[in-house]
């Protein structure tokens, strides 16, 4: 186990009650994350892949099992110190992207250091340079209603690096989108890992997109090969 390993994650298990019925999602799933990797998770849908994204973010706990980031026991920390935890390592980018409707792209960028406490004039510089990495300075002051389905979700990428964090965990971020955008979020990424080091933890079903990271994992029957 790497200390300075983004996410390290053992022995998860994690099951559901479907009336008498008790169903088993995770059975002992294990995972190494490595800095600047792009690990893509792959499984049949119901498989548990989501399931799994929730608990290495700490948003849900494992029956068994701990997750480690940056060395320190997620698992195990309280609800304060885990939202420490994720504010200060990790980033999210859903299917949807979720975007505020009422602020611009440039605002949306911004919103997780905001949030934070920061003030607007001392975040801006750095927000403008992450949307010119996802390739939309032009686009700064536009609402989301006024941008297609693929520039929401690279504002929505640019957004999850706002905090620098050591990990961006997104599930199916592609999957809402047609093949050219989805290629041009998936260039993002290559080129943003490129520059910040930063790792991406990637579910998907798009097998096309697990083709172009790093490393697969296959969720099949609860365990990660």
């Amino acid at each position: 186990m790497n200390e300075n390993s983004p996410i390290c994650a053992r022995g998860l298990t994690k099951a559901y009650s479907q009336g008498s019925a008790r169903i088993e999602v995770l059975a002992g799933a294990e995972i190494d994350v490595s800095t600047g990797e792009r690990l893509a998770i792959v499984g049949q849908s119901g498989s548990g892949k989501s399931t799994l994204l929730h608990i290495l973010a700490g948003l849900l706990d494992p029956d068994r099992g701990s997750v480690r980031v940056m060395g320190e026991d997620l698992t195990a920390a309280n609800p304060a110190r885990r939202a420490e935890l994720r504010n200060a390592h990790m980033g999210f980018v859903y299917q949807f992207h979720h975007l505020l409707p009422e602020f611009t792209a440039l605002e949306n960028v911004a919103m997780p250091r905001l949030v934070g406490g920061a003030a607007m004039a001392d975040v801006v510089e750095d927000t403008r340079v992450l949307l010119e990495s996802v390739g939309l300075s032009a686009r700064a002051s536009h609402r989301p209603h006024e941008l297609s389905g693929g520039e929401r979700q690279r504002v929505a990428v640019a957004r999850a690096l706002a905090g620098r964090p050591r990990v961006v965990l997104a599930d199916e971020p592609t999957g809402n989108l047609d093949r050219r955008s989805a290629e041009r979020v998936l260039e993002v990424i290559d080129r943003l890992v490129g520059a910040t080091g930063v790792a991406f933890v990637v579910v998907t079903h798009d097998e096309r997109l697990a083709a172009r990271l790093d490393r697969t994992l296959v969720l099949r029957d609860g365990v990660l090969t």
